[in-house]
């Protein structure tokens, strides 16, 4: 009973398509029988978070390499593309936003000429909307699973793409504040989180671009030519993803060291002005101590007018010194 749940939580989709590309749902015990018969048909097969049994499981039902298996049951894998005899083992990051950041899976897909095998571990949006549209469309899934494939990974794709353009908005928010009249220790915070966000993001978009030039070239498994275009849109949308977080991670360190450059002018305009009003309270402090030292002959101590006079020296001083240290905006 357990291992009946298990099934049923890990396995979202198991389903064979026909040549004409319509569905059939079938069990996992089937795939092999399906399989066995060659006639233009393909099994489409979406797991989620599977345990080593299932795959153990699928791996005979798909005649599945061990070190593709092996990798599937981590979660932990580098973007990447393995051949394994006519089949392809391919490994990507996925993301997506989870309470105003932005939160990491991985899809591994196994596909073969006739199966096509969606493997996703964390946060990863599901392919049912995928396999839906492609359903709305026969003819495409009539192409067999390097179409299904396509499908997968420009899905993939164009979830970075309103990602980048969170992060773009963010940047120009957080810009308004590095300009601020006052510092906010929040924003350099805020600034380092996004940049390492961006470079998280760039591990996962980057690669992309490699995995799916490697696909359309690779020997193992032959890409139809009508199905050919189609990767290299995706291609095309994932450099122009790579290229937008490379561009972000710039304007970011801009931003970084623009905002310290701005704190550090800040606190030397504090720095002056503090001085300034120091020399300023030095004039009347130097002339005050000099007339405090207890001697008996000084000058003009016995003058009549010798107070006045001596305040009227000091006023005189600090106004000088006042319009001067305005003139050179040290005040």
């Amino acid at each position: 009973m357990n291992d009946t749940l298990a099934l049923t939580q890990c396995v979202v989709n198991c389903a064979a398509y026909d040549r004409h590309g319509q569905r059939r749902d079938i069990s996992l015990d089937a795939i092999s029988d399906v399989l066995a018969v060659d006639d233009g048909s393909f099994v489409w097969v979406g797991l989620y978070e599977p345990d080593a049994h299932l795959l153990v499981k699928l791996q005979e039902e798909f005649g599945l390499h061990d070190l593709a298996i092996e990798d599937a049951q981590s979660a932990h894998q580098r973007p990447k593309i393995e051949a394994y005899g006519n089949s392809l083992f391919v490994a990507v990051h996925t993301a997506q936003k989870v309470n105003g950041h932005v939160a990491f899976g991985e899809t591994q897909i196994f596909v073969g000429p006739r199966f096509l095998i969606t493997v996703r571990h964390g946060a990863s949006l599901s392919y049912a909307s995928v396999r839906q549209r492609m359903e709305r469309e026969p003819e495409a899934l009539a192409l067999g699973p390097s179409a299904a494939l396509h499908a997968v990974l420009d899905f993939v794709v164009d979830n970075y793409q309103p990602i980048a353009s969170d992060f773009e908005n963010e940047l120009d928010a957080l810009e308004q504040d590095v300009f601020a009249e006052s510092y906010k220790r929040g924003t350099i915070q805020r600034l380092y989180e996004l940049r390492k966000e961006l470079t998280r993001m760039r591990l996962a978009a980057a690669p992309m671009q490699d995995i799916l030039s490697q696909i359309t070239r690779t020997p193992a498994f032959a890409i139809p030519e009508e199905v050919r275009p189609y990767f290299r849109d995706v291609h095309d949308h994932a450099r122009r993803v790579g290229d937008t977080i490379d561009t972000l991670r710039e304007m970011v360190a801009a931003a970084m060291n623009v905002n310290l450059s701005l704190v550090t002018v800040a606190q030397g305009e504090i720095v002056k002005k503090l001085a300034g009003w120091a020399a300023l309270l030095a004039a009347p402090t130097l002339i005050t101590s000099w007339y405090g030292m207890n001697f008996e002959h000084m000058p003009e101590l016995p003058g009549r007018y010798s107070y006045a006079i001596l305040i009227g020296v000091v006023i005189l001083a600090c106004l000088t010194l006042y319009y001067y240290l305005k003139k050179i905006d040290w005040l």
